[in-house]
């Protein structure tokens, strides 16, 4: 059985894009793989960060993980902070990584030619090993992404090769060589106020965003407001009609029915009679992972599976890390 590992960070609610994109097809991938879910903290503090509410957002996502349907008996879910090898291995990964390598990011040039280079947390560059040590200690075959991170799996599969041909031999590499897993339908859901960008937490227009806590009545209001186009006619076109083209995806997402379906059953209709049909799907679909996250929140259930699967994801971590180690000649050998 293949491995799977992906990771959300905690910084905020997650979106209808968060959902659709990635925590729908966790759910789906743990009936065919051995999946590693993780609440990626240690990323989150790339940027200042109350301490208490980046505590309350880790619980929050992880009571959302296991709402929208992981199964714990199935998947591994777990605290990244909570299992020290991810630091200790991006350490390693680090000392293996380039200086040219990482200023070629994309997020470190947009935020760096932003605020300048001075005025950026040293993280934002070295953050990228974080990320191939969170892949890497799971020997994971597949990561779960969207279009926007597979430079970092590039990253990630440049590195692991580069480490083998270094500290390994052909027969016996150390590290999984990682591929990239990209969704068939939904994996870049844009903003509902400006189509032409991905949808975003951090978006400063609420309206441009569904976060999956939003109650029914704000769900409704927002996709009312949704950028569509003159037109009135329901028909999918990214090019020339992305406003209604993103919901239809987001749509065929949430109701499990093809673009050209509906397409088909809102042929006569108006986007009026079509956004309250949608609002409708969405609300069916988060209202009852609104309800399973409180109950989680509120009883024991959530620490006892975090506790476990932090124990389950740290004896795998640490004999990879162990295999780094020695790769690189750290510590005495440990002979098994």
């Amino acid at each position: 059985m293949d491995t799977i590992f992906s990771g959300i960070q905690p910084s905020g609610i997650p979106t209808i894009g968060n959902y659709i994109g990635a925590m729908q097809q966790f759910v789906a991938l743990q009936e065919d793989y051995n999946c590693y879910y993780c609440i990626v903290d240690e990323h989150a503090i790339t940027v200042p960060q109350d301490r208490l509410k980046l505590r309350e957002q880790t619980l929050g996502l992880a009571a959302l993980y296991l709402a929208v349907g992981l199964d714990p008996q199935k998947a591994t879910i777990f605290i990244q902070s909570e299992v020290s090898a991810h630091a200790e291995a991006a350490w390693i990964v680090q000392c293996n990584t380039t200086i040219g390598e990482l200023e070629r990011m994309t997020q470190f040039k947009d935020k760096s030619l932003k605020n300048g280079r001075t005025g950026v947390s040293a993280a934002l560059l070295t953050y990228p090993p974080l990320m191939i040590a969170d892949i890497i200690l799971y020997n994971a075959n597949l990561v779960p992404v969207g279009d926007d991170q597979k430079q970092h799996l590039e990253l990630t599969r440049d590195f692991v090769e580069r480490f083998n041909k270094r500290y390994g031999t052909e027969k016996q590499p150390i590290l999984i060589v990682p591929e990239v897993k990209i969704p068939e339908q939904g994996a870049r859901i844009m903003s509902l106020q400006e189509p032409t960008k991905k949808m975003s937490k951090s978006d400063v227009n609420a309206k441009g965003y569904i976060s999956m806590l939003d109650e029914p009545n704000v769900i409704r209001k927002k996709i009312r407001s949704a950028v569509t186009d003159s037109s009135g006619k329901i028909e999918y076109d990214v090019e020339n009609k992305p406003g209604i083209s993103n919901l239809l995806t987001i749509y065929a997402a949430v109701s499990q029915k093809t673009i050209p379906a509906l397409v088909e059953q809102y042929a006569e209709a108006g986007y009026g009679e079509f956004k309250a049909d949608l609002g409708d799907a969405i609300v069916a679909v988060l209202e009852p992972i609104q309800i399973r996250q409180k109950e989680l929140l509120a009883s024991d259930e959530l620490n006892l599976i975090l506790d476990d699967g932090a124990e389950r994801a740290r004896r795998v971590a640490n004999k990879t890390l162990q295999k780094m180690r020695n790769g690189v000649g750290l510590g005495r050998k440990v002979r098994r």
